[in-house]
């Protein structure tokens, strides 16, 4: 499916190890469906040449801000305007500095000061470099001016480090740069979604928890970001990336995920109620790891408060959805959550059935309101994720229009 279909697209393309993955972004970015032009600087022809972007990108790479051929029709304004997008990746520290410095000295730096498109970075250097104070206040700087970061990524490097700074993989990025077109039909809104399990200490190394990935909750996240909106994850303990635009807030415990849903709904239009959170959680933790010196041991526990419950209670309250993980009677517990509870919709799964709900990648749901219910077949999470947003939203503009 061409999802770039006729975006214009302006890479740029600095002196980074990561610049010999251009060729496979370009490839890919033309198979779905965009037209790519290239700009070079000095630094990237050491690794990759330019005959290599020009015949998979079937497009004259640009290199020099003073090509006297080129700016016989101003060559640099004319790539600035065509450009529905200026894409730079890999972005190296010395180029990212030199953008936020408002340089323009070669023709990359000059291309960013000139255009109106989007400006998206993909920085690739040192971990050590990334973490640098100066790189972090340029990254600051270049996003309180609506530029766009795309990761970095984590991981091995060229120099044998490991950690934060890798270029985002070939697919991610194109992944991205789809959705970044995709119509944004959630702007202008702000969701609060809660995702993944808690876990009540029992003593300094155990705790009670279940068996929640946090892929549902992850997956409606990016969706959201997808469609516009502004998205604020209130995470417990899961093993995945946050999904890049969203602010994660971590937490572990029920009442840690408490205080943060109810301090960040203020100002939501949509809260979406998808972690498991724990019932209950022990009355008394223990200092010390517990000794296993009996047979037996008894552990009081006292009930949690009710995040979505206590949402939904409160005055100027955001649209409110609910999530049930059921192994039985799936629809009468449901509509009973989403009767008792005040809430908007409610989705329930059936827990019981393999290979969907807890640690899959797969899930299937049905969607509840007070009138009416829509299943959403099994299918990966990504895929119901995007469904469930969209229906989510129809509800919402309904509800909104009532008002």
């Amino acid at each position: 499916m061409q999802t770039l279909q006729d975006k214009k697209i302006v890479l740029g393309v600095t002196g980074g190890i990561a610049a010999y993955k251009t060729p496979e972004l370009v490839r890919r970015l033309k198979d779905h469906g965009a037209d790519v032009r290239v700009v070079m600087t000095e630094g990237a022809k050491a690794f990759i040449t330019p005959l290599s972007l020009q015949a998979v990108s079937g497009n004259h790479v640009s290199d020099s801000l003073l090509d006297s051929q080129a700016e016989l029709a101003m060559g640099h304004i004319e790539l600035a305007k065509w450009a529905d997008m200026i894409l730079i990746a890999p972005a190296t520290a010395d180029v990212i500095a030199r953008i936020t410095a408002g340089m323009a000295n070669d023709l990359l730096s000059t291309l960013c000061l000139a255009t109106s498109a989007p400006i998206v970075i993909a920085p690739a250097m040192n971990q050590q470099m990334w973490h640098a104070k100066a790189t972090q206040a340029n990254i600051s700087t270049l996003i309180q001016r609506d530029v766009f970061i795309w990761g970095p990524g984590s991981g091995e490097q060229a120099c044998g480090d490991v950690g934060l700074g890798r270029m985002l993989d070939v697919d991610e990025i194109v992944t991205l740069s789809s959705d970044f077109f995709v119509d944004k039909y959630l702007q202008d809104q702000h969701w609060v979604i809660t995702a993944g399990p808690t876990r009540e200490a029992i003593d300094p190394v155990r705790y009670i928890s279940n068996h929640s990935s946090g892929k549902m909750g992850y997956a409606i996240a990016h969706a959201a970001i997808r469609a516009g909106a502004k998205v604020t994850l209130i995470s417990g303990p899961v093993n995945l990336a946050a999904p890049i635009g969203c602010e994660l807030i971590q937490v572990t415990s029920a009442q840690q995920m408490h205080e943060k849903a109810l301090k960040n709904v203020a100002q939501a239009t949509t809260f979406v109620a998808c972690a498991a959170v724990a019932d209950y959680r022990v009355a008394d933790i223990a200092e010390e790891k517990i000794k296993k010196d009996n047979e037996h041991m008894q552990v009081a526990l006292i009930k949690n408060r009710d995040i979505v419950a206590d949402v939904a209670k409160l005055a100027d309250k955001p649209f409110i959805v609910g999530f049930a993980a059921e192994t039985q009677n799936v629809e009468h517990y449901a509509r009973g959550k989403l009767m008792r509870k005040n809430l908007d919709l409610i989705a329930a799964n059936d827990v019981a059935k393999a290979g969907q709900g807890f640690n899959s990648d797969d899930n299937a749901l049905t969607l509840y309101s007070a009138i009416d219910k829509t299943d959403i077949p099994l299918a990966n999470k990504q895929i119901i994720a995007k469904q469930l947003v969209s229906l989510i939203n129809k509800h919402y503009l309904a509800k909104v229009t009532e008002k």
